[in-house]
């Protein structure tokens, strides 16, 4: 049994990567009913949250079927992280989570997400000031390093273990490659690997089939996998690696009128926290996404991008449904 704290998550759990811009309450809906064991919300910047920002604060909603769940926090002062996770406590989540894996430019070149892997002490030192402020477990995502000549992973791990973080989710590549070129997990199954390392310790990056997930369990050892954007329009993937990992065998994949259906979940969803206007337009980003490898698409994606209301939306996936899912062949991708 996997633990992060007193918080159980089963022999292998498949956690949902938080992703800016995607894993928000409604897409955390659909992952979780198709088999995600933990969840994160979009990282929150720690300024934004200490001024009562709304784009932050409206990102702190957690609901209890999301359960576990944690909030992600992103920042580059020490003071202002341990403030913001006082506040994110207080949305009572699972866990606190934070990022020193982010990328982008506007958030590395700040000094937080993975800029922090520049600065091995000041990591430490803002992680501790978050431990000592919460009772609830802290954890955290970052990389291999910053670089090809800065992989140090191996001593963050150790450090951030020693000042009491109760896991670590580790991404397969450095800050300099983004997300270009294979993820190498053979860093994150030496610190899983490492005697001294006693905390769960989950992998991301290219997990987008079952068998790749089963392959880092086998390989690496690690405690589980995190999932990224291989979960964007295709939430069926978690259930579909806890069936291959059961039986060794492949679920079906999902039909057109699957896809439609949970499409529409999804826009519901989006509808109700987001209200009729911005939950439409902040839908449209997902469609391409969820009728990935269909053919004749197309057409039915520009009506889907440019329509305004709940009914015509209703009305262009009906007829998805009945012209292109005749036959409900599913659709590999």
């Amino acid at each position: 049994m996997v633990k992060i704290g007193d918080i159980e998550l089963g022999d292998f759990p498949l956690l949902l990567a938080p992703m800016e811009d995607v894993s928000d309450p409604p897409f955390r809906l659909v992952c979780k009913k198709y088999g995600a064991d933990m969840m994160y919300t979009e990282f929150i910047s720690s300024e934004g949250l200490i001024r009562d920002a709304a784009k932050s604060t409206k990102k702190l909603d957690i609901f209890e079927y999301e359960r576990p769940i944690g909030i992600q926090l992103f920042g580059s002062d020490i003071e202002s992280m341990r403030e913001a996770a006082e506040i994110a406590a207080q949305a009572n989540p699972d866990l606190i989570d934070i990022n020193y894996g982010c990328p982008v430019k506007n958030v590395a070149c700040k000094g937080a997400g993975a800029a922090l892997l520049q600065d091995i002490p000041k990591m430490v030192a803002m992680t501790k000031e978050i431990v000592d402020c919460t009772n609830l477990p802290v954890t955290v995502k970052t990389r291999l390093g910053w670089d090809d000549n800065t992989k140090n992973i191996g001593e963050v791990a150790e450090r951030l273990q020693d000042i009491g973080i109760k896991a670590l989710s580790i991404h397969g590549r450095t800050r300099a490659q983004l997300y270009k070129g294979p993820a190498d997990w053979t860093l994150i199954g030496e610190v899983k690997n490492n005697p001294r390392i006693h905390i769960p310790i989950f992998g991301n990056g290219d997990v987008d089939t079952p068998e790749k997930a089963l392959e880092m369990k086998n390989t690496f050892g690690v405690d589980g996998v995190m999932i990224g954007r291989a979960s964007i329009g295709y939430p069926w993937i978690f259930n579909e690696i806890k069936h291959f990992m059961r039986s060794g065998e492949h679920l079906m994949p999902p039909t057109i009128a699957d896809r439609v259906q949970v499409c529409r979940t999804h826009l519901d969803a989006s509808i109700e926290w987001k209200g009729p206007v911005l939950g439409i337009i902040e839908m449209r980003r997902h469609y391409t996404n969820y009728f990935k490898g269909i053919p004749h698409f197309k057409e039915y994606r520009m009506q889907l991008v440019t329509i305004k209301t709940h009914e015509e939306v209703s009305s262009v996936l009906d007829e998805i449904e009945q012209v292109l899912g005749t036959n409900q062949l599913p659709i590999n991708v």
